[in-house]
């Protein structure tokens, strides 16, 4: 292919058995001819605090705005706490959003799915998500949509996705990704 595409995916969870973690491996596994999917690990970006920032930005966040600069798109793949995303994701996305002018986020185009214990899904976490891109610029790709409900019957012990039509909407959305991406890149 001659526009390979390289996303970086994040989970925004901070659990060793995540679904959403195993989301994103379960996307490795999916990906189109000609995309590639970093996974990053958000657990080391440390809470954000002004202070901190104009003292200098910490290594690990130094660090994570330099993947999503490098990557062509992003992928996230949130859970829902209190009919939003997670603490721990919005704070990932504070820190990479600072300084609004120089944020690798600005233009980059994304994708959002997640998964959940309930039973509908993560539509308000993504919902909110979706709010914050409005801020920071960030192109999220509107279908298709990714809100894996039940997901214990979805995932088998070894956190595999193993349900054949969640796996087809991901791999629905990573090709939309893909194509998101060429389209903006020109």
């Amino acid at each position: 292919m001659t526009n390979p595409i390289h996303v970086l995916g994040f989970a925004g969870s901070l659990r060793k058995r995540s679904y959403n973690a195993a989301l994103l491996r379960a996307a490795q596994e999916l990906l189109p001819e000609g995309m590639s999917l970093e996974i990053y690990d958000i657990t080391p970006i440390p809470f954000y605090n002004e202070d901190v920032e104009m003292a200098g930005f910490p290594e690990p966040v130094q660090y994570f705005k330099s993947r999503i600069a490098a990557a062509d798109a992003v992928l996230i793949a949130t859970p829902e706490y209190n009919y939003s995303m997670p603490g721990v994701l919005k704070n990932a996305l504070d820190w990479a959003s600072r300084p609004i002018s120089q944020t690798p986020l600005n233009g980059k185009p994304l994708a959002i799915m997640g998964a959940t214990t309930g039973p509908w899904g993560t539509t308000r976490a993504q919902l909110h998500l979706r709010q914050s891109c409005v801020y920071f610029n960030a192109l999220p790709i509107n279908k298709p949509v990714v809100h894996i409900a039940r997901a214990a019957e979805k995932f088998d012990a070894d956190l595999r996705l193993t349900d054949e039509q969640t796996r087809r909407e991901v791999r629905g959305l990573l090709e939309s990704l893909a194509a998101w991406a060429r389209r903006l890149k020109g």
